[in-house]
């Protein structure tokens, strides 16, 4: 801040006659109903409010020694309105109005800078870290940056009727600039449409184009939908891919929010089922840039706020990376339950990241880092110890911790077989205690019959046995 602005912002003039001022005039109020930044070329209207009494307005400018408009109105009046018909450089600047009423002159107004744009500078960009969706009493960061070297960004408001932040940019690389907005705790009147401008020191009051408007919402604490993908976390390169956001309180709407997103995807709930409202987003995965970490809100037509935000669901895109790791398993695909695995995926190119998945899960992926960054480029992914839950058919990615949402294709699926031998033993054993049941009832029959059967021959001796004739001697 310059001296002389240091010493305007205490409520004192430079270089400028002011008349007597008398202390029970009140102080009026300079505004501009368009906004303070103005296209070049543009006609802009700026109002200095007085009192009733009125019969003289003057506008000053930052760095004039007179008054830069003047005005009287024919009657006395509460309100002075001084025309810019086309802005240019040479209108821009700090601006303070006064008034003379039967009470003597009012004191200065506020300070009100107005700005002109030019498209002979690049428009910045804005962005909302980590989302333009924060929950009432949160923080949140406004990132303005653009390609060309501005020395300071302008930040405003839609609907408000002056600058709502400037900051010198901070110094980065390759020319390039950027200022960070911290925003917070967050509050209702926050809720709006912002943009920003990039300028120059050297023509302060003259800006790029505005950048793309980045809405900011606030949300509420009611409950938080639940946001799940039916394909899983891991979707391939062109497949269909459907987000489905839902929730057990009856919202009319939902939202969409990619992590670093400025968009705000909405969607009209669907024909509620089960008690549940819900959504659904269609992604389209041949682009790569729809991998990423998402959220979603619930929301009331007749209400601007939003419910908290859901869980964070990231969606990993798959073929993006050309790579196709292999995978292997130590000691065996076929382990006892109890004992130690280890799954090793490597890859032939230099990765930093790597991803285990198996088949029929939602849960999201293993991640771990490259154990050397030398070749081979591989992680462990450790098992211990294992149990049945941990037996299926497994995958693994490569990735770049650059781009940690695109994905390598996958390697060939590796079946794991985890036996348990305490149920082995159980079986054994059961199939045991029938083989010797069986045997004892074969058994049992066998004698059974073998009793009988002596039975029926002892029956049947008498009956063969010649008898003795009575006559013959003994």
């Amino acid at each position: 801040m310059t001296p002389i602005r240091a010493l305007l912002c205490l409520g004192l003039s430079v270089g400028l006659r002011t008349p007597v001022q008398a202390e029970t005039v009140p102080k009026p109020t300079l505004w501009v109903e368009t906004g303070p930044v103005i296209p070049w070329g543009s006609s802009v209207t700026v109002s200095c409010q007085g009192n009733p009494e009125a019969d003289e307005y003057r506008l000053d400018k930052e760095g004039s020694q007179t008054p830069w408009k003047t005005q009287k109105p024919q009657e006395p009046g509460d309100k002075a309105n001084f025309s810019f018909s086309h802005m240019t450089e040479h209108n821009a600047g700090i601006y303070r109005c006064y008034y003379h009423s039967t009470g003597g002159w009012s004191e200065r107004s506020d300070h009100l800078e107005l700005v002109v744009t030019t498209g002979s500078y690049s428009r910045p960009s804005l962005s909302a870290l980590p989302s333009p969706v924060v929950t009432s009493g949160g923080n949140v960061t406004l990132q303005c940056g653009s390609g060309e070297a501005f020395d300071r960004f302008l930040l405003t408001k839609e609907g408000d009727d002056r600058l709502s932040w400037t900051l010198d940019s901070q110094p980065q690389f390759s020319g390039k600039s950027q200022v960070l907005f911290p925003v917070g705790p967050v509050t209702s009147i926050h809720r709006g449409t912002f943009r920003c401008y990039g300028c120059y020191r050297a023509i302060s009051q003259v800006c790029s184009h505005p950048s793309e408007p980045q809405e900011l919402l606030v949300s509420g604490e009611s409950g938080k939908p639940s946001l799940l993908s039916q394909q899983g976390p891991i979707v391939a390169s062109g497949q269909s891919l459907t987000l489905q956001c839902r929730s057990n309180v009856c919202y009319d709407r939902f939202a969409l929010h990619k992590e670093g997103g400025r968009d705000l995807p909405q969607s009209l709930v669907l024909q509620p089922q089960a008690g549940l409202s819900q959504a659904h987003f269609p992604l389209d995965t041949e682009s790569s840039s729809h991998g990423g970490r998402y959220r979603c809100y619930g929301g009331y037509n007749l209400s601007s706020e939003w419910s908290a935000p859901s869980d964070p669901l990231d969606i990993l895109v798959a073929g993006h990376v050309s790579d196709r790791p292999s995978l292997s398993v130590q000691p065996g695909p076929r382990v006892a339950s109890g004992k130690n695995v280890t799954l090793l995926c490597q890859s032939q190119r230099q990765r930093d990241m790597f991803l285990l998945s198996k088949k029929g899960t939602a849960d999201p992926p293993l991640r771990l880092r490259s154990e050397h960054r030398v070749w081979p480029y591989q992680a462990k992914f450790s098992m211990s110890p294992v149990t049945s839950a941990h037996g299926g058919t497994y995958r693994c990615y490569s990735s770049l911790s650059t781009s940690p949402f695109l994905l390598s294709r996958p390697s060939e699926p590796l079946e794991l077989l985890v036996l348990d031998l305490n149920w082995n033993l159980i079986v054994l054993i059961g199939v045991s205690v029938a083989l010797v049941l069986l045997l004892s009832l074969l058994l049992f029959l066998f004698l059974r019959f073998r009793r009988q059967s002596r039975g029926r021959t002892s029956a049947a001796a008498p009956l063969l046995t010649p008898s003795r004739s009575p006559s013959m001697p003994l």
